[in-house]
């Protein structure tokens, strides 16, 4: 979806609101990634992400009347998406909520070498990697719900300072400025610390066994490794169908975009297929 105009989404928007089924698909399937990988990076983990992925959508296709063509219907996604996830408490992390100063005591002080190898003969290197991406993502839970949501806007999908401003509701300079600060404090923190992107002590291998008895991956349940990645471009051409984009990007490469799980999309399919589509539309 992510190649058509503005003037084709909302020739979609105004048939789904009418009744067409055909193009209420359409536009779900165009943004469900979108909305997944923002709410991944928002709430830190898989399973909260496929719950508030479904709660949002469920939100938009409800509210699709209310799409009047002011801005972009990816931006007018977003907005609905950033808004339900910054009041969202029902995460993992709203319940356990992080620091960088937790964070980088546990990597200095871990006790990684009083542990028994509790991989289950899954093969060390995946586990790894499965730490890496889990403990990046997790990292961002170090942020306070606003500042994570202006990192995530700005960094994976680079999302005009005008634009980002207005989702959140303050000046494009106010974003470009707190942006600027949380990308410094993120880069810091990976350079004192993270031995995979920075010059830090800490290397996932040594970390898995650590990790697996913390209950931070799952050797039986990996739910990076095995996610499909989008192509970063699909990222890019959302950003472009948004606007343009500002002068502040920078490379974060562990913000890499996945496909929604297919149960999600078996989720949502349901929910088109329903009895209660017909009660959607009258929304």
């Amino acid at each position: 979806m992510n190649k058509k105009t503005n003037e084709d989404l909302q020739a979609l928007v105004e048939k789904a609101t009418a009744g067409d089924k055909k193009s209420l698909e359409t536009l779900v399937a165009g943004v469900q990634d979108l909305v997944f990988n923002l709410s991944l990076r928002m709430l830190g983990t898989f399973a909260d992400a496929e719950d508030a992925t479904q709660d949002i959508l469920l939100k938009m296709i409800t509210h699709l009347s209310s799409f009047r063509g002011g801005s972009s219907f990816t931006t007018w996604v977003f907005r609905i998406a950033v808004n339900h996830l910054k009041n969202y408490k029902k995460h993992m992390f709203a319940h356990y909520p992080l620091s960088f100063e937790y964070y980088g005591d546990d990597i200095e002080n871990g006790k990684i070498q009083d542990v028994p190898d509790l991989t289950q003969n899954v093969e060390q290197a995946i586990l790894a990697e499965e730490l890496k991406m889990s403990c990046t993502n997790v990292m961002l839970q170090c942020l306070d719900m606003e500042s994570r949501c202006i990192f995530i806007l700005g960094t994976m999908f680079q999302i005009d300072s005008r634009i980002a401003g207005d989702i959140l509701e303050m000046t494009p300079e106010a974003y470009r400025q707190r942006l600027s600060r949380i990308r410094k404090k993120m880069a810091d923190f990976l350079r004192k610390h993270c031995g995979e992107y920075g010059g830090g002590k800490c290397r996932c291998k040594d970390r898995v066994n650590y990790a697996i008895q913390n209950h931070r991956i799952n050797p039986q349940q990996l739910d990076y490794t095995s996610a499909s990645e989008i192509p970063i471009q699909d990222i890019l051409d959302v950003k472009h169908a948004m606007e343009d984009l500002d002068d502040l990007s920078q490379d974060f490469s562990f913000c890499k975009p996945y496909q929604s799980p297919e149960r999600t999309k078996h989720l949502i399919q349901e929910i088109l297929d329903s009895a209660q589509f017909s009660v959607i539309q009258k929304c």
